[in-house]
């Protein structure tokens, strides 16, 4: 199944299936960034409560049960210029050497959960970091989390103003809720993305149009035009350090 999505400027491509049926066929250097969240191997999908603002249950599912294979990653580096990963770490023995990680301080208020998040990037930079709450109930995303590990849309803008060129084609092969997705259309990039499971997929379907239809889209180049507010908000949702 393929579905389509535009925003103000950007256009987004949503693939229904194995991501990697999807990137064999692709030609070397087909994307110019690939912005992806591959499972970690650590069960988050077994569970069945995460701790939400509506204590949400979920489904337990097998998604993570294990990482992707080394074809995995040389296949995603063949075909995009530029790679961010996140769980980086948990794929370090199968990824090139980088200085130019990303680490996600959570700001974290609950016992027995990480800090934050590692993403390792292609980027020949120094390492730098996001301050963005998120944990559960406490997190820079208004809307419903459909999938036990969404990111927020905030944590996605942060790294197309800070990694992409504004119009570059980005990669996702694992989309789950579609935060990506949305995060691109509202800020004029070119996405394709791809997931595995029809239910994150219907819900990613149903979460896309509707955080459009409701507004949330900036007018022109948000990333260098966006009104005040905007802007404003922006500034105070996250906190980007160099280190």
């Amino acid at each position: 199944m393929i579905k389509t999505f535009k925003g103000l400027r950007g256009t987004a491509t949503l693939y229904l299936g194995d991501c990697m049926e999807i990137i064999r066929s692709l030609p070397d250097g087909a994307f110019d960034l690939a912005i992806v969240d591959p499972p970690y191997g650590i069960n988050a999908g077994a569970v069945r409560k995460y701790c939400t603002k509506n204590a949400k249950v979920y489904a337990p599912k097998q998604w993570d049960a294990s990482t992707p294979d080394a074809e995995y990653f040389m296949e995603l580096r063949r075909v995009s210029r530029n790679q961010i990963i996140w769980g980086g770490n948990y794929y370090a023995s199968k990824l090139p050497d980088s200085r130019g990680w990303i680490f996600w301080d959570k700001r974290k208020q609950v016992e027995n959960y990480a800090d934050g998040e590692l993403a390792w990037t292609s980027y020949d930079r120094n390492l730098k970091k996001v301050t963005l709450q998120h944990h559960g109930f406490l997190t820079a995303d208004d809307c419903g989390s459909i999938h036990p590990t969404q990111k927020p849309v905030a944590l996605y803008e942060w790294i197309l103003r800070n990694y992409a060129e504004y119009g570059c084609s980005i990669l996702d092969t694992h989309m789950g809720s579609g935060s990506s997705v949305i995060a691109a259309l509202r800020h004029g990039f070119q996405i394709t993305a791809c997931e595995i499971d029809p239910d994150y997929f219907n819900g990613a379907c149903e979460r896309i149009p509707n955080e459009i239809s409701q507004g949330m889209l900036f007018e022109g180049d948000s990333l260098t035009k966006g009104s005040e507010s905007s802007k404003h908000n922006m500034e105070r949702e996250i906190d980007g350090e160099l280190l």
